[in-house]
């Protein structure tokens, strides 16, 4: 368990996927430009296996740990984490049910 004190430091914000491509030389990694409203921000995923076709998440909207310390993945610095439903192992998209302003605060 951890207090609410804890929870509300983290950073979750709702993003909009500008270009989703697969990472050479892997089979499981994406790589993500996803939109924020005022920045963009590249980010690093393993989703390769749930979505071969990347370019179906363009225009998708999810949430995104922001407040991650930052890591290089393959050469490219990764600057948050998307969150995702688990099934059979891999992510799926978690999204609004209707379209929000990119960068849109999740509590």
């Amino acid at each position: 368990m951890i207090s609410y004190e804890e929870f509300s430091k983290l950073e979750i914000r709702i993003g909009t996927v500008l270009a989703a491509t697969k990472v050479e030389g892997t089979d499981r990694l994406l790589k993500f430009e996803f939109d924020f409203g005022n920045e963009k921000r590249t980010i690093i995923g393993g989703w390769a296996l749930s979505y071969p076709d990347p370019a179906v998440l363009v225009g998708t909207q999810m949430p995104v740990l922001m407040n991650l310390e930052p890591k290089t993945i393959r050469g490219v610095e990764s600057q948050g984490m998307i969150l995702s439903a688990v099934k059979d192992e891999q992510p799926r998209a978690l999204h609004p049910d209707t379209d929000v302003d990119p960068g849109t605060i999740v509590r």
